[in-house]
């Protein structure tokens, strides 16, 4: 099972993605985050079809800080449920996943 993950998550404004990306990376809970605006989801709520912009956080980080990443984006985040999904990387750079394992370590 792969060891580091990118999180996807999305966020209301730029502002609120930066703040989100800061603090994880920040809190080492996170070597990167690339905000991504210019999104438009299409998505359903409490019964209603939404239309909305939104930001995208692309995050990589490590499966260890998974827990606290997601515990501090819901503490962070203005959606009442905010989207928050994790996948595994399977392959990459070795230089650059050893990046991100040594940057993403609250150790």
């Amino acid at each position: 099972m792969a060891h580091e993950i990118v999180v996807l998550v999305t966020a209301a404004s730029q502002e609120e993605a930066s703040q989100i990306a800061g603090r994880l990376v920040e809190e080492k809970l996170a070597a990167c985050a690339n905000i991504i605006p210019g999104v438009r989801s299409i998505f359903s709520w409490r019964g209603e079809i939404c239309d909305e912009s939104e930001v995208l956080l692309i995050i990589k980080t490590t499966r260890k800080n998974l827990c606290h990443l997601v515990e501090m984006v819901e503490e962070i985040h203005s959606y009442e449920v905010p989207e928050i999904i994790a996948l595994p990387i399977v392959g990459g750079s070795e230089d650059y996943l050893s990046w991100l394992n040594e940057e993403a370590s609250r150790e």
